[in-house]
């Protein structure tokens, strides 16, 4: 089962730029929680965002990871 450390650093490392937050919502390890900022969001539906998250992990879901909880976050840099 990977630590939330792990699953913050791989998500960040697959979608470069990324910023997460994981959290352990049981203290199990097993259900996650990943809020997830990220610029290549920008167009995307919901579905495609999330999926970007789920394809990290692919087989781990259901597995090690028995639940992923995502929220997804555009941020612009035009401030």
């Amino acid at each position: 089962m990977p630590s939330t450390g792990e699953v913050k650093e791989r998500i960040e490392r697959a979608l470069p730029g990324a910023q997460a937050t994981v959290t352990d919502l049981t203290g199990g390890g097993d259900h996650i929680r990943a809020e997830v900022v990220y610029d290549g969001f920008a167009g995307l539906t919901r579905i495609q965002q999330h999926k970007l998250v789920y394809d990290v992990f692919g087989e781990e879901i259901g597995g090690p990871i028995h639940a992923l909880s995502i929220k997804t976050i555009t941020r612009y840099s035009d401030d």
